[in-house]
Formats: structure tokens, C-alpha cells, sequence
């Protein structure tokens, strides 16, 4: 027994600090770890950990201007702070810059340089929400596909904001003081996303891409849509209109009628008849309208086995009808829906 135990304590650490934490030798090896310091060092206020070099964290930090950032930056996270401007050199140096989040900050769009963003060429995606803003920056990148800017105080967008954007697939406008858009949005042919909900509009833009999938203009204020608003839509497959000021002699006969649309929100307006609606959607939303009657034509023209709705939600709770107001034959014509609220 002897011979063993001499062995066993020559091997043991002689350090009384290794002696007490028996992990010391992972954290050894751990900080040999060393920092890529490519472009320049991490600023002492962020974290750039050195398994993902690519990336600088200074989230919630109380900053009040922007950090030094090394060229080798993809990555940026500055939200949650108190930055107040952007100006001509805060990011002359992010050239490899992919993401920039400086949503909830105290951003002014008159301390926002013009030429603070030329030096962005791979920018892909920009949060700007929640900040200070009256107009949408200057010069963005053209690179941008992903730019949300919204909870803002901007009143009005022009084309020279937006132009040469050809990559922008979503954009998140919602919860500022829009009153009109014009035709700014019309040259965004990669559009698919567009959210100016919780505006100040009181018509529908009048020139909207194209290619629209989703588009969504809550809580405005629109009396009515135009002939043939959803006619060129042809890759529109959600419309909420939800908290306008709709009617239906606002609404052009079979504007709703269209095919590939899969949700319609026309809920908290003033509508008292159920729309014409293409037998292929499957959610609509008619709550808190003024609906008297329950129109089963308007989801199947004619009632048979071959014509029958695809809706699968129908909500019509807080109108003017009641469940004995369902004609007998509907389960015919509705014999998809899972939820029928009346």
C-alpha cells in the first residue's frame, strides 16, 4: 500500500488554490482562448466573445454614443440604449457589418449623418424601432432587406427614402404618424412584407408593389378601397384591415373575391353585410361590425357538394345576428370550419 499512495500524492497539484477547485485545470484551458482582435480590439464597454469573433454585444449598456467597432464586426447589437446620434465616422469602420440592431434608442433623425451608412455594403437587415425618428434615414443601403423602423414619429415617406432598394423583402413602418405614402413604395419589386398599421392614413396607398404577400393596414383611417384595389395582387395572401372606418359602400362589389388570398381581417369597422369573398380563403375575421344578417352567398354562390367554402375561421361575434340566424343548409357550404363565432 505504501508504494501506491507516495505515487498518487506525487501527482497531485502542489498549487493549494488547485488543491480546493478540482475544475481549475478547465478554466486554464479555457482562457488560453485568445481574442481575435482583427480590425481593431472589442471596446471595453461590449462583449465580443472570442468563440464568435464575428460579433459585438453592447445591449443595455446605458451607452449614450457609439462604441468603436473593428472591421471584422458582422454583427452589431446596441439595443437597449440611450444613443442620441449617428455621425459620418461611427461606421466608417463596420464595412463587414450584416445585422445592425439599434432598436430602443433615443435616435433624432436630424443627428443621423447623410453619409453615415455609405461604408454598409452588406448591410442585410437595420432595426430602427423604437427610437426618436421624424423621416426615414438617409442613404441606407441598397443591400437592405429586412429594415424595420417602426414606433417612430415619422409623418410621411417620399421616393428618394426608398429608392434603389431592390432587395428590401420586409418592411416594418407600423406605429408612426403616417398620413400618406404616395407612390415611394411602388419601386420596392422585392417587397413582399409592407406593415403601415397604426398610422394616420385615411386612404390606401395609392401605389403598392406588386408582389405583396402580406399586407397589413390596421387601425388607420379608411372609409373605402378603390376598384379593383386587390385585382394585381395576385401573390397578396394576407390583408387585415382591422379598426378602420370601412363600409359598405365604401367596398366595390367583389373587390374581395379574389383568388390565393388566405386571411381577411375586416374586423372593428362599420360594415353591415358580409362581403363577397372567394370560396378559397380560409380565415376571415368579421367581429365588432354591424352585421344584421347572416348571408350564406357570400361564401358559396351556389350550394352544392362541388362549391364549398374553404374557410376554416369565421368570427362574426359582436354583430347584430345570433346563432339562430345560421341558415340550416350552411354546414353544406361551411363543412371545413373548425370555428364559427357568432
Amino acid at each position: 500500500m505504501h508504494p501506491v499512495i507516495i505515487i498518487l500524492s506525487a501527482l497531485l497539484p502542489l498549487s493549494p488554490c488547485h488543491a480546493q477547485d478540482p475544475f481549475a485545470w478547465l478554466y486554464s484551458r479555457r482562457s488560453s482562448i485568445q481574442a481575435d482582435n482583427t480590425g481593431g480590439e472589442c471596446p471595453p464597454e461590449c462583449d465580443c466573445p472570442p468563440t464568435f469573433p464575428i460579433a459585438m454585444y453592447c445591449d443595455g449598456r446605458g451607452l449614450t454614443a457609439m462604441p468603436t467597432i473593428p472591421s471584422r464586426m458582422k454583427y452589431l447589437y446596441l439595443q437597449h440604449n440611450a444613443i442620441t446620434a449617428i455621425s459620418d465616422s461611427d461606421l466608417v469602420n463596420a464595412t463587414n457589418l450584416v445585422w445592425l440592431m439599434m432598436h430602443h434608442n433615443q435616435l433624432a433623425s436630424d443627428a443621423i449623418s447623410e453619409k453615415a451608412f455609405l461604408k454598409l455594403g452588406r448591410l442585410d437587415r437595420f432595426y430602427l424601432q423604437h427610437n426618436n425618428l421624424t423621416s426615414i434615414p438617409r442613404n441606407l443601403p441598397r443591400t437592405l432587406r429586412d429594415l424595420r423602423i417602426n414606433h417612430n414619429n415619422i409623418e410621411k415617406v417620399t421616393p428618394s427614402d426608398l429608392e434603389g432598394m431592390d432587395n428590401l423583402t420586409i418592411l416594418h413602418l407600423h406605429d408612426n404618424a403616417i398620413t400618406d405614402v404616395g407612390t415611394s413604395l411602388k419601386s420596392l419589386t422585392s417587397l413582399t412584407l409592407l406593415d403601415v398599421s397604426a398610422n394616420k392614413l385615411t386612404k390606401v396607398p395609392e401605389a403598392l408593389p406588386e408582389q405583396l404577400h402580406q399586407l397589413y393596414l390596421d387601425s388607420n383611417s379608411i372609409a373605402s378601397l378603390p376598384e379593383g384595389f386587390l385585382a394585381t395582387f395576385t401573390q397578396l395572401q394576407y390583408l387585415r384591415m382591422a379598426s378602420n372606418q370601412l363600409t359598405d359602400k365604401g367596398l366595390p362589389s367583389n373587390i374581395f373575391n379574389v383568388t390565393g388570398l388566405v386571411e381577411l381581417d375586416l374586423s372593428f369597422n362599420k360594415l353591415e353585410r358580409i362581403p363577397l369573398v372567394s370560396t378559397g380563403l380560409q380565415h376571415l375575421y368579421l367581429q365588432a361590425n354591424h352585421i344584421k344578417e347572416f348571408t350564406l352567398g357570400s361564401f358559396c354562390p351556389i350550394v352544392d357538394v362541388t362549391n364549398f367554402s374553404k374557410l376554416e375561421t369565421l368570427r362574426l361575434d359582436g354583430n347584430e345576428i345570433s346563432p339562430l340566424d345560421i341558415p340550416s343548409d350552411s354546414s353544406l357550404c361551411l363543412r371545413l370550419a373548425s370555428s364559427l363565432d357568432v
